[in-house]
């Protein structure tokens, strides 16, 4: 087992690991002490009808909403509402391939998860933790997404309002093959060695070469051609790369990124209705937002489109950003602004 300092309290701050017991996954595995890290903003109302869910992303945890997206004066505002973040299993914080105390399933023999099986922990923990029946609102972005959609059509009379932000409830070919050749960064690491490998420094080229490939999509070519970076304080794209990307991800434990890309690659809540995606989302009854990136080279908004096509009084609100996909990283100032206009316009709503 590694001990890796990125996955600390000191960098992932005030979080609790609750664990939900025994899980048996879709694929048919099992883990024994599914654990789950989780962070809360704000009190739970007696009636239990303020809670809000967001379920993380790739390589995500909860600091990124605590930081950008969580506060007074934000549509999520813990003065209103109660809100828990729950970091997905697989993610570093969460029972992962390098914490997992298990040593039979540790490493490289980490059982394959679903998003599916995430959403049925977080909903045992909802349930059992806190008392939560109902969602006011599952938000997430990019696998969040995936989470959020798996959510509203999994248990749609427990979810009254959801926000998919940049990411599909149906994974596209495209996107399964660009995930892949992420993983084949990592799995051409002479290092890697099956994922046996005993320090980070192993496998740190094949790291570096997976941020590159997030330069490449995570970040439009209007990012590229515009030179963002240096509003970012980089001189050139060279340090950009050097100074932020690969700092990290060369950080994180490759067999969690293993771990949930395989998830990612794999989210599709058509298997609810044997393959008909229009089935499976004409399924949902809560309020919906669809939320693309205007530059998303994961999921562009046609992609987003058609699918909230399919969702019954659902609205696309497209937010616009030229970053790209890692526009949710709130590097663009003028990203949240429009992030809680659409929020705040969708808890307003009535259910």
């Amino acid at each position: 087992m590694i001990d890796n300092a990125y996955y600390s309290s000191d960098i992932h701050q005030d979080f609790d690991i609750v664990s939900v017991g025994r899980l048996e996954l879709e694929e048919g595995g099992v883990i024994e002490d599914t654990t789950l890290a989780v962070r809360t903003w704000g009190t739970l109302a007696p009636a239990r009808d303020n809670a809000i869910l967001i379920p993380t992303w790739y390589s995500g945890t909860h600091q990124i909403w605590a930081d950008a997206y969580i506060g007074p004066g934000h549509a999520l505002d813990p003065e209103k509402y109660f809100i828990v973040c729950v970091n997905q299993i697989g993610n570093g914080l969460s029972v992962s391939p390098h914490n997992t105390g298990d040593p039979t399933i540790a490493m490289s023999r980490f059982p394959r998860v679903r998003i599916g099986d995430d959403v049925v922990a977080q909903e045992r923990l909802l349930r059992e933790r806190f008392g939560i029946e109902r969602l006011a609102l599952v938000v997430g972005g990019s696998m969040g997404a995936q989470q959020s959609y798996e959510w509203a059509v999994r248990f749609p009379d427990q979810v009254l309002r959801a926000a998919p932000i940049a990411g599909t409830a149906k994974n596209t070919p495209h996107d399964f093959l660009f995930t892949e050749t992420l993983n084949e960064q990592i799995w051409s690491d002479p290092g890697w060695n099956g994922g046996e490998y005993t320090s980070h420094e192993q496998v740190r080229d094949g790291l570096i070469r997976h941020a590159h490939l997030w330069g490449t999509m995570g970040f439009s070519t209007e990012f590229w051609k515009q030179e963002k970076w240096s509003a970012l304080g980089f001189g050139s794209k060279e340090g950009f790369l050097t100074g932020f990307l690969e700092p990290y991800f060369t950080a994180m434990d490759p067999n969690a990124l293993l771990a949930m890309a395989w998830k990612w690659q794999r989210g599709d809540v058509s298997r609810h209705t044997g393959g008909d995606l229009a089935a499976a989302l004409g399924r949902i009854t809560a309020k919906t937002f669809v939320l693309p990136i205007s530059e998303d080279m994961f999921f562009p908004v046609r992609d987003c489109a058609a699918e909230q096509a399919l969702i019954p009084g659902s609205e696309l609100r497209v937010i616009d950003d030229v970053h790209g996909h890692l526009g949710l990283f709130a590097v663009d100032p003028g990203f949240i602004p429009q992030v809680d206009r659409h929020l705040g316009d969708l808890l307003s709503l009535p259910v």
